[in-house]
């Protein structure tokens, strides 16, 4: 569990702007302030039905979560927001909404899940193109039927710092985009002009601690401001011949893969000793194009190594970035010399590839493993990508850049290190190489000053409370889940289909007609709302109570009539998937019943004086209490009665008073296999052979029986002689009524 520092006020502002309101927040920071640490705690400690996306395969992993192309099927390639596509080559892989949602793919269970969400985290959301956004904006809205509403109303919670690394455009797919989009950045897309995020930014730096090299990094982040003192600063570290001295751990920060990799390989080759060779273990899925460590790892004694995961556990003995030396290796034991000199015996981690479903049970959106990477938490470290430092820490760092700095890479490889002490130049930092876009200056203007940001959040918590209550009355999603139960008798194979599309049709009815009642009742919650503290809410809380009763009657009366047919059907054969989504549909009114309760609670909150804050904690907790199963009796048939059971259920509906042709047509099963279930009661005495076969037939039966040759087991002959008027089940029922005269014979002696 996280344990989010509470003196940083920003970071608590920011997690009460996204539990406890609906605003759209994009969370940034510089680095080392915190942003993954949030993204745990919002996860850890949410109540909303939340998923995490990446752009990334690499970057999902890392954010424990899955990238958004698998998340919601996004085809590859360039978006334009336009139902036109214009003059471009067909060949191009180009889409705009229309081909977007003809060609799109999900699941019945995916659709389920998108559905339901109510916060969606896109991390690293500086690599984000503007057409994706918009992209997933259309989806959003299809899925959710919410077509008029930014994300179908799902809260985006966008985390990312956009003075790192941008967007990756080629100059092909920008000259589609440029006709639509002023930048290839999020913040760009055209949806953020109808619902544009709260921009709030992390001040509190856990990374550096020197004031001098916060403000220098704080200065080239923003170019504009850049002294001479500062460019003077930093050329006192430059040292061009400088050599890594013996046991000082420094790591090459770089502009491309190849000169890390040959770097890494050049000083693995000079080690002398043994090679040893590490495989990674995948189980089940996981995406080869994303892995989150070496395959293969190669090791020497002596190789300079870097943490790739942050320590388990309360002690903390490494984190992501930490340079560590390979002391000792035997057989898989591998010993690293931490900078303390301690030694630590490294065990494999385990980083999980996950997909989300959405539990209905407990009402809830979990995350499912579907594939693991086993592997040592470690990799050859005396360079690495300035691209793939993003997120790390260094205390020594050697920055190869050369001239070749791209907008943020100067930014991105200074803000990897705790202190201007261990930092060493190979390249000289030019004016020219210090320029973040522009575009991305002018979005971070919009961040307000923090009081002004505490204001907004009353307002906003307000507004969330006002649309709580509404939606504890909105039924739109509720009579969806039945229209669709409803529609999907048209693919049921069950027993007395017509009766229970007659019974599912007269409660879709009643349904609708709450529907149309609970949107007048939410039109008159709306009117009401504003005006109600001048009486203190008292109004307003006595017309949510009477709300409440009303539609909870209701609501109880399809509980039971629901009930009723569940009791009814229990006895029908080929009925197992129906039960389930009968009770599905028992579970979605059951939670329905509990927000009409937490709609009173939410009234009698605000009469009291609750403070907003208070009040919202109050209904994330009353809200984790009804994310159970509904108290309901689990009447699904397990997958094979108990030996038996299916026997003693006819003989129920036999002491009923039903004929053996009423039970079958009742179980949805075959006479003959009804006629047998009853004959077997004969044999053990539940059931008189009269109750089922006339005197006078057993007469004749029990004679033709008699004259049947010894050893003969068929009873066909015998129908064969006595004709239309004696059935095959009066044959064997007479047959066990002669085993049990028998039997009682046996017992006589």
């Amino acid at each position: 569990m996280s344990s989010p520092d509470t003196s940083n006020h920003l970071f608590e502002l920011a997690t009460r702007f996204v539990h406890q309101t609906n605003r759209h927040v994009f969370l940034t920071g510089r680095a080392g302030t915190g942003k993954t640490t949030f993204l745990r705690s919002i996860r850890e400690q949410g109540f909303k039905k939340m998923a995490v996306i990446a752009p990334t395969g690499v970057a999902a992993i890392n954010a424990g979560g899955v990238t958004m192309h698998s998340f919601l099927q996004l085809p590859f390639g360039t978006f334009i927001p336009s139902l036109s596509a214009g003059g471009w080559n067909s060949q191009r892989n180009i889409n705009n909404a229309h081909t977007l949602l003809k060609n799109l793919r999900l699941s019945n269970d995916r659709r389920q899940l998108i559905r339901e969400l109510e916060l969606l985290v896109i991390d690293e959301v500086s690599m984000l193109r503007a057409d994706l956004l918009d992209e997933i904006d259309v989806i959003l809205r299809h899925v959710r039927k919410r077509h008029h509403v930014p994300f179908g109303g799902v809260q985006m919670l966008y985390i990312g710092d956009l003075f790192q690394l941008p967007p990756v455009v080629n100059n092909e797919d920008w000259d589609i985009m440029k006709e639509y989009y002023k930048s290839p950045f999020f913040f760009d897309a055209h949806v953020l002009q109808q619902a544009p995020p709260l921009y709030l930014e992390l001040k509190k730096i856990y990374r550096q601690h020197e004031a001098t090299f916060i403000s220098l990094l704080n200065n080239v982040r923003n170019n504009n401001v850049v002294t001479e003192t500062d460019l003077q600063l930093l050329q006192r570290h430059y040292l061009p011949g400088f050599e890594q001295p013996e046991g000082e751990k420094f790591i090459t920060l770089t502009t491309h893969n190849a000169k890390a990799d040959t770097i890494n390989q050049n000083r693995l080759d000079k080690l002398p000793g043994k090679l040893y060779e590490f495989r990674a273990e995948i189980t089940k899925d996981f995406n080869d194009k994303a892995l989150p460590a070496d395959m293969v790892l190669q090791l020497k004694e002596g190789a300079q190594v870097m943490f790739i995961k942050n320590d388990k556990g309360e002690s903390r003995r490494y984190y992501n970035g930490k340079i560590a030396m390979v002391t000792r290796i035997q057989n898989d034991t591998i010993v690293v010399t931490l900078d303390d000199e301690t030694e630590l015996e490294l065990e494999k981690e385990i980083w999980r590839n996950i997909r989300y479903r959405y539990n209905k049970d407990t009402d809830e959106v979990e995350e499912e493993e579907i594939g693991r990477f086993t592997q040592y938490p470690v990799r050859l470290a005396w360079a690495i990508t300035i691209h793939k430092s993003q997120g790390l820490t260094f205390d020594k760092a050697i920055i190869d850049a050369g001239a070749a700095f791209a907008p943020g890479q100067v930014y991105v490889a200074l803000s990897r290190l705790t202190s201007l002490e261990g930092l060493v130049l190979y390249s000289r930092v030019q004016q020219q190489s210090i320029h973040t876009d522009e575009r991305v200056l002018a979005f971070t203007r919009s961040e307000q000053a923090e009081d002004m940001l505490q204001a907004h959040l009353l307002a906003e918590q307000q507004q969330f409370i006002s649309q709580s209550l509404i939606q504890c009355f909105e039924w739109t999603r509720l009579s969806e889940s039945l229209q669709e139960f409803y529609d999907e008798y048209e693919h049921r194979q069950i027993p007395d289909k017509n009766e229970s599309v007659t019974w599912a049709k007269k409660l879709l009815e009643s349904i609708v007609e709450m529907e149309e009642m609970a949107g007048k009742f939410t039109r008159h919650l709306e009117h009401l709302i504003p005006a109600a503290p001048q009486d203190n809410y008292a109004f307003l809380h006595e017309r949510v109570t009477a709300g409440s009763n009303y539609f909870g009657d209701r609501i109880i009366t399809a509980i039971d009539n629901i009930k009723e047919h569940i009791a009814q059907i229990k006895v029908k054969q080929r009925i197992k998937k129906y039960q389930l989504s009968l009770q599905d549909l028992l579970l979605t009114i059951e939670r329905k019943k509990q927000l009409l309760v937490q709609a009173v609670r939410i009234t009698e909150g605000l009469m009291k004086g609750t403070p907003a804050t208070e009040l919202l904690q109050q209904v994330e907790e009353q809200r984790k209490q009804l994310l159970v199963k509904a108290v309901v009796e689990q009447e699904a048939a397990p997958a094979k009665a108990p030996k038996g059971e299916t026997r003693r259920i006819s003989l129920q509906l036999f002491r009923e008073g039903n004929t053996a042709a009423v039970i079958a047509e009742l179980r949805g099963m075959a006479i003959s296999t009804i006629e047998g279930h009853l004959a077997g009661f004969i044999t053990t005495g539940d059931i008189d052979v009269k109750e089922i076969v006339s005197e006078e037939k057993i007469d004749i039966i029990m004679k033709a029986l008699d004259e049947l040759s010894p050893g003969e087991k068929s009873i066909t002959p015998v129908k064969n002689k006595l004709g239309e008027d004696v059935s095959f089940g009066d044959i064997r029922a007479v047959l066990h009524y002669r085993e049990w005269l028998q039997q009682e014979s046996k017992v006589a002696e």
